[in-house]
């Protein structure tokens, strides 16, 4: 068996060889001849916070050999001439089928790349680049969208943090306060503005993205000036619509239930943070025994220079006075929007009845709202 074996060897070894000088990659292919969907101009009025789509599809591509062609959809302003496009998006299926799945919110982003601004209309050019090895073909057809875009921003920051001289960490980027995200867009912060420059930012390293505010609208690039001396403020920034709301808090108290009316002022201490030191609390005694139901009201100033009041509580109507085993999270502070003399108060623990104490309000960006009352 010996004597076979290098001879069979040689004679493979010969014929792989032939195959593969003999063998050339065949790449020829015929473009895209049509577009079919959208039709030439289509106008659609963008809902990026919806899950709604756009189909874009075409005719498919011919490879000479019958094998697999690959789909890219490309996008460019509408005088552009795709030679710098502003996106190559592939098709589904990884680039296999001759149809492209793109949601609102992706088109908002292009249409904002294209240069058209918030609520703005524009339109958006496109094709399909077919492809197979290195021979890339252009669709032999060109059509164009129409779009509307939303108010708001096309790219919604992560993160948000607040910087420049007017503010308590100072214009130093690296200190920039991170501000406390509410919802998809929306973030706000318990903070002091002094006279100086604010602006936000997403992100405290590098050069960041930057938002300003011109009045009630949010814009880029750019920061705000702020003038009339120290004021302790909630921003609320919402990218979805491209606004910003600064609220004044004017002051902010411990309202004790059964009197009615403010036990005792906080002081903004700076870091999103209220309190008062070395205060008596003393329940009040009822027929059926000590009252010491509490929460808290916020005055507050809107833009407009109208004062009004704001209550925030627990998220509980009712509750049972606390003990050293209630989690912490029976002390967070909850928006209160129908309220009253009695409904969604916490109770003071037992051990704070005629004793002085400490009381901390808490509007961190990094944890949940929320207070502590101290015994001294």
């Amino acid at each position: 068996m010996k004597r076979y074996i290098a001879p069979f060897i040689m004679l493979a070894a010969v014929m792989a060889g032939c195959k593969k000088d003999d063998y050339k990659l065949n790449t020829n292919i015929m473009p895209v001849e049509k577009l079919t969907a959208p039709v030439n101009d289509k106008f659609t009025k963008l809902q990026p916070a919806t899950s709604a789509t756009v189909s874009f599809e075409w005719e498919q591509a011919r490879a000479e050999d019958g094998s697999l062609v690959l789909y890219e959809v490309v996008f460019d302003t509408e005088n552009g001439d795709f030679s710098e496009p502003i996106a190559k998006v592939a098709s589904d299926g990884g680039g296999i089928q001759n149809k492209l799945t793109y949601s609102h919110k992706d088109l908002n982003t292009l249409a904002a790349k294209a240069g058209i601004p918030a609520l703005g209309t524009g339109k958006l050019k496109w094709a399909v680049y077919a492809s197979k090895g290195f021979n890339i073909q252009p669709s032999k057809e060109v059509r164009t969208i129409e779009v509307e875009r939303p108010n708001g921003f096309a790219e919604i920051p992560v993160d948000v943090f607040l910087t420049g001289d007017a503010t308590e960490a100072g214009a130093d980027l690296a200190n920039a306060q991170k501000m406390k995200a509410l919802t998809a867009g929306v973030f706000e912060i318990y903070t002091s503005l002094k006279d100086g420059k604010y602006k936000f930012v997403d992100r405290n390293t590098g050069t960041p993205a930057t938002f300003y505010a011109d009045g009630a609208l949010l814009k880029e690039d750019g920061e705000s000036t702020h003038s009339g001396g120290t004021k302790v403020y909630r921003l609320r920034l919402d990218f979805n619509n491209a606004t910003m709301t600064a609220t004044e808090i004017t002051g902010i108290g411990l309202w004790f239930a059964p009197d009615n009316k403010i036990m005792y002022d906080l002081t903004y201490e700076g870091n999103s943070t209220w309190s008062f030191t070395d205060k008596v609390i003393t329940f009040k005694q009822e027929s059926w025994g000590r009252d010491e139901r509490y929460k808290f009201r916020m005055n507050v100033k809107n833009a407009e220079g109208v004062d009004g009041e704001e209550w925030v509580g627990s998220s509980n109507a009712d509750n049972s006075r606390p003990t050293s085993a209630t989690p912490l999270s029976f002390w967070e502070l909850k928006p209160i929007t129908n309220n009253d003399q009695w409904n969604y108060c916490y109770k003071f623990k037992t051990e704070v009845d005629t004793h002085a104490c400490d009381v901390k309000v808490y509007f961190w960006a990094d944890k949940n709202y929320t207070h502590e009352v101290i015994v001294k």
